[in-house]
């Protein structure tokens, strides 16, 4: 489905799912753009990512979501799991990327694309 009128560049609104399609935990991936957009339900927020990681182009999306570690000098072995559900690790290079903003975990001056994302009526929709 082509792009009507505004141009290259101006965001469309596309219908995801229903709201009950995307629990806490659960992602649907959209087929736009060149290679597709990443929605995920963190922990009740919506959130939309580009299914392209920024090192060397593998599609982000595939990889497996979780926390990440952080230290932690209170705690005996110095290091505590934080943020469960809301990184997504790169499939290709393990490099890690906060869906909720698409920061690079290591280095935050490294993103990916986010995309608003809005429920209206029950229905997911997606800004891209």
């Amino acid at each position: 489905m082509g792009r009507k009128g505004g141009g290259a560049g101006v965001p469309q609104r596309r219908f995801v799912c229903s709201i009950d399609e995307l629990p806490p935990g659960a992602m649907k991936l959209v087929d736009v753009g060149k290679f597709g957009v990443g929605v995920y339900n963190v922990s009740g927020a919506l959130h939309a990512i580009v299914n392209y990681c920024s090192h060397e182009g593998a599609p982000l999306c595939l990889g497996l979501v979780g926390g990440t570690n952080e230290p932690a000098p209170d705690e005996p072995d110095g290091v505590r799991r934080v943020r469960d559900g809301q990184i997504i690790r790169c499939p290709w290079h393990n490099w890690e990327f906060d869906i909720t903003t698409g920061r690079n975990v290591a280095d935050p001056s490294r993103r990916v694309r986010t995309y608003q994302v809005d429920v209206t009526d029950g229905q997911v929709y997606l800004n891209a």
